[in-house]
Order: C-alpha cells, then structure tokens, then sequence
C-alpha cells in the first residue's frame, strides 16, 4: 500500500482550464500507479475546463458544491456525490454556475 496525505498532494496545471486549483494525489508525477491518475480539482465560481475532448475516459465525482457538465449539447448538473464517466474522445464542458467552490475528485485512464 502507498499512503498519501491530502497535505503531500502536488498542484498541477491541466490545459484549457480557467479559474481552479488541481492537486494530484496519485500516478503521472505522483507516482503510485501506472494505470490511473487520480486528483482533486477546485473551481471557482464561474471556473470550469474544455470545450474539449482527448483520449483519456474520465471520471468525475463531485465532493462539494455543484457542476455542470456539457456533453453533446445537452447539459446535466452534478451535485454533490453525484459522478459521471466522460469516454474516450467525447467532447466535453464544465462549468461551476454556483457561487460556491466546487470540488471533484478526477480520475483518468492514461492511453497507453
């Protein structure tokens, strides 16, 4: 087993995202894992990521606060404990409407 405490977790930046905060907890240059990446994200009010897609699928599991999420047009709101798998190569937005911080855990499947 590797222990990681939310305190030793590294920033990171993620590209085409505004107004957040991401903290890698294991895999990449974390360590830990080869098959998984795994974070937690913050978005601001208004924060979000995308539109767009890439080959990695992802999951996103809200701890707090709410967030939208943009798939084919059509638009689901995540509260918290609510998650959601994007595919592979699915264009995707999301966006935080609220006025609160919204917080996620993340985990992607690296392509290999």
């Amino acid at each position: 087993m590797q222990l990681k405490r939310f305190s030793e977790a590294k920033p990171y930046e993620a590209p085409n995202h505004r107004a957040y905060s991401s903290l890698r907890l294991f895999g990449a240059e974390a360590g830990g894992t080869r098959t998984l990446i795994a974070g937690v994200s913050h978005f601001l009010p208004g924060g979000g990521a995308g539109p767009d897609a890439s080959p990695p699928e992802k999951i996103y599991f809200v701890l707090e606060g709410e967030l939208t999420v943009i798939v084919g047009g059509k638009e689901t709101v995540l509260k918290k404990y609510d998650s959601c798998v994007i595919g592979s190569n699915e264009d995707r937005e999301i966006i935080n409407r609220g006025n609160d911080v919204c917080t996620i855990f993340v985990a992607v499947a690296p392509v290999k």
